[in-house]
């Protein structure tokens, strides 16, 4: 009995001592999140930096100090995991990208946004994947099937739309900001779609069944991420309408749009879907239904509270995979060729480079052939920009890269290391680097934002301009919207002017039957004592 006590004693005690140094681990790093906070408050007006650069370098010379107080054995607090990244971490930014993205701008460049993240993903992916084949055969790494390349090219397709966040702004570039971070999100999605098609595929013998399998899957998971997305937006809609918890506590309006959001991208991970692309559109929904149902108070806790979520959560990122990228797990298979690993880097990054340009300026033409206004078409100074900043890779990649390189964290094979450090090495290079000079470049190559918003403005009056919302953000009142557009009078109209009239009939539609049923502005529910009643009186 003693000797059973004694052996549990010691059990409780190796416990104990594992639960205090997680406690240790986690305080430290909660401490650092704090550190990039303050220092990119900072740094704000710093016309080189921003909060993911400053993270990212924050968490490398903690990852220094860490590897050297610890002897060389670790560089980071925590342990990273793709399961982590994709289930905790993610959905909070994807579902704040689109609940607060300005959907006029959004769904007025959709044409052109799913051309460059559909289009021009699979594009790149053939390119890196292609290139890669061929270079990489004929260097001493290791052997890779074809898979293997296969997956390269949807890991280093993935664009980092976290950081483009950062770089570019909304309110001065309104049209790059749309194209760029609705490009990012629908490539990211896609990049996630492709990587989970390839694993699903036995890719050994190649031939033309396999390949119409291949694009039948892709399209049938993007399709039903998207309608996933809409049906559980929808859903909310409709249950804070005819429920109204606003009457009684906001707390719960609030509770069920963040666990419905959620639901929805565990939903599209429960049925292998595209979780990105359904909770993004999940909440580009709720910002044009639900937000709308409930109280004045509700609506700004929401906004402010997905954006704080969605912040931590880039900050957590940037600043572990500055952490990670000196882990000496994954460097020391590789140790006895840097030469090849620098090669490595040098030519994915090349191949980045020349995925992107092969589909953007190409795409451009053909989006400007459809456009009928000076300022919806894409000039030379943009397209070098919308190359430059779509450059930047993060953690999208560096999750996919664990998925297909590493078993639980660290690698087994020398092919697979060298893919993996050359992962963290691209992420690294293409965030600081290009993120550095992103703004700069912005400022060199576009007009001021004195001349953008005169622009703008004489854009917006203008009788025939495509400036009219498909899913707008409650910024106009309801007697301006259908204001502007012509009603298509014949077939020929109908293809010279698409959006007019797409735009026409998705908004005669959803006033006619969304609307009265989902909820959404103008069809707020009335409730006695509610203080939309209260509104209502002030303003009469």
């Amino acid at each position: 009995m003693g000797v059973d006590l004694g052996n549990l004693l010691a059990k409780m005690d190796i416990l104990s001592t594992s639960d205090h140094a997680s406690v240790v681990s986690i305080n430290i790093f909660v401490a650092l999140l704090c550190a990039c906070i303050v220092i990119g408050h900072l740094l704000e007006e710093n016309r080189w930096m921003n909060e993911s650069i400053t993270a990212l370098i924050i968490g490398v010379c903690s990852g220094i100090i860490i590897l050297l107080t610890t002897g060389g054995r670790s560089s980071h607090l925590l342990v990273f995991s793709e399961d982590i990244f994709f289930i905790y971490v993610l959905p909070p930014i994807i579902f704040n990208a689109g609940f607060q993205v300005k959907k006029k701008q959004f769904f007025r460049n959709f044409s052109t946004i799913m051309l460059f993240g559909a289009i021009g993903t699979l594009i790149s992916f053939a390119i890196i994947s292609f290139g890669a084949m061929k270079i990489f055969k004929n260097m001493n790494i290791g052997s890779l099937e074809i898979a293997d390349y296969l997956a390269i090219g949807a890991i280093f397709s993935a664009t980092d739309s976290v950081c483009t966040l950062q770089v570019l702004n909304q309110d001065e570039t309104p049209l790059l900001y749309s194209l760029v971070f609705g490009e990012g999100v629908v490539n990211d999605a896609t990049s996630v779609v492709l990587f989970n098609a390839i694993q699903s595929f036995d890719l050994s013998h190649i031939n033309s069944s396999i390949i119409l399998q291949f694009v039948g899957s892709f399209l049938y998971l993007f399709f039903l991420s998207t309608v996933l997305g809409v049906v559980a937006g929808l859903l909310c809609a409709f249950i804070i309408k005819k429920l109204y918890f606003g009457r009684h506590s906001t707390d719960r309006e609030v509770a069920l749009m963040m666990l419905m959001a959620y639901l929805s991208y565990m939903l599209a991970e429960l049925f292998y879907l595209s979780s990105i692309l359904t909770v993004f559109f999940c909440g580009i929904v709720m910002s044009h239904y639900t937000w709308h149902n409930v109280t004045e108070s509700s609506r700004i806790t929401t906004k402010h509270a997905f954006a704080t979520l969605s912040f931590v959560c880039e900050l957590f990122i940037f600043l572990y995979v500055g952490m990670d990228a000196l882990d000496i797990e994954k460097w020391k298979f590789i140790s006895d060729s840097p030469g090849t690993s620098v090669g490595v880097s040098s030519i994915l990054i090349g191949l980045i480079l020349v995925g992107r340009a092969a589909f953007v300026f190409p795409l451009s033409f053909l989006s400007n052939l459809m456009k009928k206004t000076p300022y919806e078409k894409i000039e030379i100074k943009q397209q070098v920009t919308i190359w430059w900043a779509g450059l930047m890779r993060g953690a999208v990649s560096m999750a996919l890269a664990y998925n297909k390189f590493t078993s639980e964290g660290f690698t087994q094979f020398r092919a697979n290391a060298f893919m993996i450090t050359s992962t963290i090495t691209v992420v690294l290079f293409s965030t600081v680097v290009f993120g550095l000079l992103t703004k700069p470049l912005v400022r060199h190559l576009l007009p001021s934002s004195k001349h953008l918003s005169r622009a703008l403005s004489s854009e917006s009056t203008t009788p025939k301009s495509f400036n009219v919302p498909l899913l707008d953000n409650g910024q106009n009142s309801e007697a301006d919207l259908g204001s502007h557009v012509p009603r298509p009078t014949s077939l020929r109209m109908l293809l010279s002017t698409p959006s007019h009239t797409v735009h026409f009939y998705w908004r005669k539609f959803d006033n006619a039957f969304m609307r009265p049923v989902f909820g959404g502005r103008g069809f707020v529910p009335f409730v006695p004592g509610s203080p939309i009643e209260q509104s209502m009186h002030q303003t009469e």
